[in-house]
């Protein structure tokens, strides 16, 4: 019996060999963000994901094998996606968000965040448009890429949801 394939390193989106390619590994949100854990790629070989730190993989990102490299795939997902009629109006939800640490993903004109009533009752009430969409979803990562954003969150200092702070 042949021992499990190991990656021990993720290569970003972009940087590296597609002819490398072994297959691919689709995965929700939640799941890419990890640090060890068994995995099968969508192709059906079994790998370990053993990195040294937790971090989030995104959408393309290689996961190195001795043999080759498995890509990332960000698996569709329920999202809402919002829409505002003018620029100020996005940029005001997108700050109202973005107070809420809620990991989002921009595009010129429309936020996607994951399916939560609470916060398309909150969009809608800024006057954004609010749809449900099925779409893989790969959020920015913010000043804190590397760190897991599922649950809570820590970055350094404490403080109670009124949110008032600021970071420099």
């Amino acid at each position: 019996m042949d021992p499990i394939k190991r990656a021990t390193l993720v290569l970003p989106a972009g940087e590296w060999n597609p002819e490398k390619r072994l297959g691919g590994v689709t995965l929700d949100f939640d799941r890419r963000s990890r640090r060890r854990i068994a995995l099968t790629t969508d192709e059906g070989m079994d790998f370990l994901l053993d990195l040294s730190e937790p971090r989030h993989l995104r959408q393309g990102d290689g996961l190195a094998l001795k043999d080759g490299v498995v890509e990332v795939l960000a698996a569709p997902e329920e999202l809402l996606e919002l829409r505002c009629a003018d620029t100020h109006a996005l940029i005001r939800l997108a700050w109202h968000i973005g107070n809420r640490h809620i990991p989002a993903a921009l595009s010129g004109d429309a936020i996607l965040i994951r399916a939560d009533h609470v916060l398309a009752d909150m969009a809608e009430r800024l006057g954004a448009a609010v749809t449900s969409v099925e779409k893989p979803f790969d959020p920015e990562g913010g000043a804190y890429a590397d760190v897991p954003t599922g649950g809570g969150h820590s970055h350094g200092h404490s403080h109670g949801h009124g949110h008032g702070h600021h970071h420099h």
